[in-house]
């Protein structure tokens, strides 16, 4: 983790006034606990819709399944991509209809594909032969969008080794697809997690408008462009912004051979990371060597896994309980999680209020994404309690 953070992170706006010290204080609940603010939610929901006109919104809810945060979206018009029958059935217990949801997962267990049919959903990612073949069997007749592999280079989480294929074979995939008496619908890509660089999506646009032409030459002309996720949330200065992303991807659309009747998109960190705040007690200082070492309450394995995934680490805005915080002197501290895993270990050089010890309590802004979604009990440490405020109106965000 940078040091520096915090001034970054209030000059960004990436703290919802919801959600600032001064207002946790008052949560009289024990920590941890992660605190979401709806209104953020629905905010960002209409930020990204207003960024880009005429792209329809699935939300990937993989990065945060919360009930509440579901509900919210589905209220604001949302639509959803899924990655598992599990996701699609905590959708269905929401009264989302199914037959709107995108199962974007390239590679599907068998039985998976039938449910998934049998509940009304009719449109599935490929990205390979051998996905088609169980497609084709298992949901007959279903419209398939293949997957691109494109430039991932500018994410922090790139995804296109796993999953993905080139032009060329994309082609192929499609006809094959036609003559298994599959539809071929549409053609996706996925520019990486946490994308830094509105290039990404110039040149993936590019890549599925190339595949579009060729088909339509054979007779295919696609239903769906999918522009995937990638779509970064405010963390640090650096990110661009969502409007510098919708103005590019509108020139390329614009660039496009022919436009697709759907333009769909998969946000999921963009629109659900800024609104909640994770808070963990102190529950030791101690210095090893000359470094001065926060042990907390919660780490890597109970909602900070991230840091772990990411060579450099992760930026999360931070702020401290003491009432002083931002303007005590400050020492840079390591961070470190409660169980007896050396490897839980989840931040270096953290620029903190020089005195904080045992009962002050960290937060951690822009903890919306990735974090309860992966957390365990594990050494039989809990993971944060989850806090919902707001009422899911946007004109309540700051």
């Amino acid at each position: 983790m940078s040091t520096g953070t915090l001034a970054s992170s209030l000059a960004t706006g990436a703290w919802p006034q919801s959600l600032t010290p001064d207002a946790l204080r008052v949560i009289d609940l024990p920590t941890p606990y992660l605190v979401t603010d709806l209104d953020t939610v629905a905010a960002r929901y209409a930020a990204f819709g207003a960024a880009m006109p005429g792209v329809s919104t699935f939300y990937a809810m993989k990065c945060n399944p919360s009930p509440e945060i579901l509900r919210t979206l589905a209220a604001r018009g949302s639509s959803f991509e899924v990655a598992s029958i599990g996701e699609l059935r905590m959708l269905q217990a929401l009264g989302v209809d199914p037959a709107g949801v995108l199962y974007s997962n390239p590679v599907k267990a068998p039985g998976q594909i039938a449910a998934a049919a049998g509940m009304g959903l009719w449109r599935f990612a490929f990205d390979s032969p051998g996905e088609l073949a169980k497609i084709s069997e298992r949901a007959p007749g279903a419209a398939v969008y293949v997957r691109l592999a494109v430039d991932d280079s500018t994410s922090v989480f790139p995804l296109s080794r796993k999953f993905g294929t080139d032009v060329e074979d994309a082609y192929d995939l499609m006809l094959l697809a036609r003559r298994l008496g599959l539809r071929p619908y549409g053609v996706t890509f996925h520019v990486g997690s946490q994308c830094e660089s509105t290039g990404a999506w110039r040149t993936a646009i590019r890549a599925a408008g190339t595949l579009m032409e060729r088909l339509r030459a054979d007779g295919i002309e696609l239903e769906m462009l999918d522009l995937g996720g990638g779509f970064p949330a405010r963390y640090l200065a650096g990110e661009p912004s969502i409007e510098q992303i919708g103005e590019v991807i509108a020139g390329e659309l614009a660039g496009l051979p022919y436009r697709p009747g759907l333009i769909a998109a998969e946000p999921g960190r963009h629109l659900v990371a800024e609104s909640s705040v994770m808070a963990a007690t102190v529950i030791g200082r101690e210095m090893r060597g000359d470094e001065h070492w926060l042990y907390l309450e919660v780490g890597a394995y109970h909602g900070l896994m991230e840091p772990l995934q990411t060579p450099g680490g992760w930026d999360y805005p931070m702020r401290s309980s003491l009432p002083d915080d931002p303007e005590a002197p400050q020492l840079p501290f390591t961070l470190t999680g409660p169980s007896c895993d050396s490897s839980d270990t989840i931040a270096y050089g953290v620029k903190l209020p020089a005195t904080v010890t045992v009962g002050d309590v960290l937060y951690f802004g822009s903890a919306g994404a990735y974090t309860l979604a992966y957390a365990s009990s594990f050494n039989g440490f809990p993971p944060p309690t989850p806090i919902f405020v707001g009422t899911g109106d946007p004109r309540a965000a700051r």
